[in-house]
């Protein structure tokens, strides 16, 4: 239920089985609400159409994309052109009992596939655990070109994380979902191991200790024992916006 004057606590994944949740403090003024923001029960029979679709969808963007790649060989660019395969959110089919994309941030949404293939510049067959977010992809495309990214871009390049040297990734990334002018912005910190969740107008949030909690499934965000990390990552968000906001319009005198 809403409280008058402020948000009402961040409704759980049970909340999304309740049919009877209150998503109201979700809605904007004229009306519309925050997408995933609802009851996510389902028909059996409408869970399997929707991935029968999902699977068809899938299956046609391979065939696509695998059309793209047969024409960059057919036209001898295959060797000098850099490709990038990735989505920009990833999709629930029924764990934590959601389906389709939401406001929640688990790994199922937000870990997402990112192949890269660069002939004589990004090693072929290696995989990588290194963190990487969608806004280094402009600047880094950029660099790969031998273009400086514009002051008024987010993001840095990777182009050296591409190339295999995982000590140049950055020790954190931030997800960010803004989704509506007023009523919902989450903004998430994953390093190597955790994952905090922060929400606008909010006390509340999400601390995840991914390598004894894979599934996410024990949120510590009000664990004492876990206060100090939870200090630590809270900067740590903190420092890594910062990091990411541009400086489009530097001082040109000292003054």
């Amino acid at each position: 239920m809403t409280t008058p004057g402020r948000r009402a606590a961040y409704p759980s994944a049970p909340a999304n089985q309740d049919p009877d949740a209150d998503w109201s403090a979700y809605h904007e003024p004229e009306g519309s609400g925050v997408h995933g923001g609802g009851c996510h029960v389902k028909s059996e029979e409408r869970k399997a159409k929707d991935l029968a679709v999902y699977y068809g969808m899938v299956s046609c963007l391979d065939h696509h994309v695998g059309r793209i790649l047969d024409q960059l060989e057919a036209l001898g660019l295959a060797e000098d052109t850099v490709v990038v395969f990735t989505t920009d959110h990833g999709h629930f089919v029924g764990q934590h009992g959601l389906t389709a994309k939401c406001l929640h941030h688990y790994e199922d949404l937000v870990k997402i596939p990112f192949i890269v293939s660069w002939p004589g510049e990004v090693p072929a067959g290696r995989r990588s655990a290194a963190l990487q977010t969608l806004t280094d992809l402009a600047p880094t495309l950029l660099d790969c070109c031998g273009l400086a990214a514009p002051r008024s871009m987010t993001g840095s390049s990777q182009r050296a994380v591409w190339a295999g040297e995982d000590g140049a990734a950055p020790t954190a990334v931030v997800v960010e979902n803004h989704h509506q002018p007023t009523t919902f912005h989450a903004k998430t910190l994953v390093t190597d191991r955790y994952k905090l969740t922060c929400y606008g107008m909010a006390d509340y949030g999400e601390l995840f200790d991914l390598q004894e909690d894979p599934g996410e499934f024990a949120n510590r965000w009000d664990d004492p024992a876990c206060a100090d990390i939870k200090s630590r990552l809270l900067l740590q968000l903190v420092q890594t916006t910062m990091h990411q906001e541009p400086m489009w319009m530097p001082r040109i005198a000292g003054a």
